[in-house]
């Protein structure tokens, strides 16, 4: 009896130690060097330049027209200039507007008739990006043409119709009404 107890302890003590050993940490079956995301992001330098460059031609071959350049990296000049409002849209205000789209060429994608008036709640809906941006540079009765690289436009993704992927935009918008929010 003293022999299988003894057996039994050390057989005991045996499994104690053999299964208490640090778990070894997995390794991924594949390792990423990075090289992805560097020529990804190598990729969008050389797309947005290049659409900048092309851009900057359309602003070159018309100086009679004063084009601004915005923070948020597009470009953009007033048809029609109101200077008697200060009024702005703002977070929560309801925009009306009309907007025409087109190529860099000037073809046109979109019509105003084909896109009628649109209402936007202002940084509470989804739209364009740089329509979101643009609008709220706007004052009533004003209108403004836009020049978007694709990064502000619909991006790498197109609208799944008429623009396609890394499309840059001309969006000429008009802004005919200012609904401020109701608290």
């Amino acid at each position: 009896m003293k022999k299988i107890t003894y057996l039994l302890i050390v057989f005991i003590g045996l499994l104690q130690l053999t299964s208490c050993k640090e778990p070894q940490a997995r390794r991924p079956i594949s390792q990423s060097s990075g090289t992805f995301l560097k020529e990804s992001a190598e990729r969008n330098k050389k797309l947005i330049k290049g659409e900048e460059g092309r851009i900057d031609s359309i602003i070159k071959s018309n100086p009679k027209i004063k084009y601004l350049a915005s923070q948020k990296g597009y470009w953009y000049h007033y048809e029609i200039k109101n200077e008697n409002d200060t009024i702005h849209p703002k977070k929560g205000d309801i925009a009306s507007f009309d907007y025409e789209v087109k190529d860099l060429n000037g073809n046109v994608i979109y019509t105003k008739e084909e896109l009628k008036p649109q209402t936007y709640v202002v940084d509470k809906q989804n739209i364009m990006m740089g329509l979101r941006h643009g609008i709220k540079l706007m004052k009533k009765t004003e209108k403004v043409t836009f020049l978007f690289p694709s990064h502000m436009a619909y991006g790498y993704h197109g609208d799944n119709n008429k623009i396609g992927t890394n499309e840059p935009l001309i969006c000429t918008v008009t802004l005919n009404k200012i609904e401020t929010e109701k608290k």
